[in-house]
């Protein structure tokens, strides 16, 4: 068996060389051989040796979710052992992007600090979506990836793509109902005062793209933002935020209002940048399922320097 050809640089231009996955899927019984070189001869009895050696080879068998290699892993009763017959299982890497969640709908990643959500006029590849799409492309040309809401390129954390026109259109709208809980973290030099609340404005954005608040309710679009101090200790604090608007920059622009911006945050006031970055990460992410209606809920965990400060 031939080793599997990756496709070209554009996913989908080879759409004659595709070959769908024929993933086979096998449960060990108390009976069954012990080592999985082993319980692969005794599931494919027909099938020539070196094609069964060839499947482990070329990264065609899981074990119990897990890509092996390894000819003499132990197999267990009740282990789940899924052979793909047609080429190697597509496992999506990237050192910049963690996978958490994929279904045949929607797909939910951990987004690294200092990446791009999606393109812009001049920054095409190297997004997040770029990247996504390239592996959801690569599993089959077919597949389509649809962005659903977005993050700061300094923003790190959970955020959430659409696999299908339908999971797409539902997110976007019903946001308000599908959304059950969006938490952020940040910290923030100084204290807020008080220590719990809510800031209420109006954002709109100048001529050179930053936001700023304002009063004036023709001017911008109204920006509610819930913040609770979570630990305090001179000269930053830990605050949990949770917005009723999704405006651009809206956490940012706050917490410059309230005279706390974000640690890392020079656009908009900080003035110490102890971990080169922007201290605010998206950390809780729950939500109405577009298609099961399952109640799916997920959270991220603080990065380290967070944690230092």
């Amino acid at each position: 068996m031939a080793a599997y050809k990756p496709l070209a640089s554009k996913p989908g231009s080879h759409k004659r060389n595709f070959r769908a996955d024929n993933i086979l899927r096998f449960t060990a019984t108390a009976t069954s051989p012990s080592t999985l070189l082993d319980f692969l001869f005794s599931v494919f009895p027909q099938s020539k040796r070196t094609t069964i050696k060839d499947y482990l080879k070329y990264r065609q068998v899981m074990l119990n979710g897990n890509i092996t290699t390894q000819f003499d892993a132990a197999v267990k009763e009740g282990s789940e052992v899924c052979v793909n017959t047609t080429r190697e299982f597509q496992v999506f890497y990237n050192p910049r992007i963690k996978l958490v969640y994929e279904d045949d709908d929607i797909i939910v990643i951990d987004k690294g600090y200092g990446l791009l959500s999606m393109g812009t006029d001049k920054i095409k590849e190297g997004t997040a979506y770029s990247i996504l799409r390239e592996y959801v492309k690569r599993k089959d040309p077919r597949n389509k990836l649809f962005i659903v809401h977005r993050l700061d390129r300094d923003t790190s954390g959970l955020m959430m793509f659409a696999k299908s026109q339908e999971a797409k259109e539902t997110m976007q709208h019903n946001w308000n109902n599908m959304v059950l809980e969006r938490r952020y973290v940040a910290v923030v030099e100084g204290s807020l005062d008080p220590e719990e609340g809510e800031i209420r404005s109006y954002l709109a954005e100048n001529s050179a793209h930053e936001v700023y608040s304002t009063d004036n309710p023709n001017e911008g679009q109204l920006a509610v933002t819930y913040y609770k101090t979570l630990k305090r200790r001179n000269p930053y604090s830990t605050v949990e935020l949770s917005l009723a608007t999704g405006r651009k920059n809206q956490i940012r622009v706050h917490m410059k209002e309230a005279g706390c911006p974000i640690v890392g945050d020079r656009r908009y006031g900080a003035k110490t940048s102890p971990i080169h970055r922007l201290c605010l990460h998206a950390h809780t992410l729950r939500f109405v399922h577009p298609i099961s209606r399952q109640d799916m809920s997920f959270v991220s965990p603080l990065p380290a320097g967070f944690h230092r400060l």
